[in-house]
């Protein structure tokens, strides 16, 4: 897979540098992945959640954090739309970011 908004994590890792190793350790499986559907996801990452509109929720550093990515199989790309907290992610609407 082809992660196009890597910006996200390493932004993300500035504010939050606990959860570097854990969205590093996320970002060199999924880079790596050739995912077609959920279940191969799920392979990979057991507890991830579709939530609709091709977005897919991530439990990130033993579910203290989200990140919500638009997965799209066809063309093996992600776009991380949303990284945070559960206080921060019970804020949006996953399904539209």
């Amino acid at each position: 897979m082809r992660i196009l908004t890597l910006r996200r994590i390493q932004d993300f890792c500035d504010r939050q540098p606990d959860v570097a190793v854990a969205l590093q350790l996320w970002y060199q499986k999924s880079s790596k992945a050739k995912w077609h559907t959920i279940t191969d996801i799920h392979r990979m990452f057991g507890s991830v959640d579709y939530v609709g509109n091709n977005r897919y929720v991530f439990n990130i550093k033993g579910n203290h954090y989200r990140l919500v990515a638009i997965v799209i199989f066809a063309s093996q790309k992600i776009y991380i739309r949303f990284i945070g907290t559960h206080t921060e992610y019970s804020k949006i609407d996953c399904k539209t970011i």
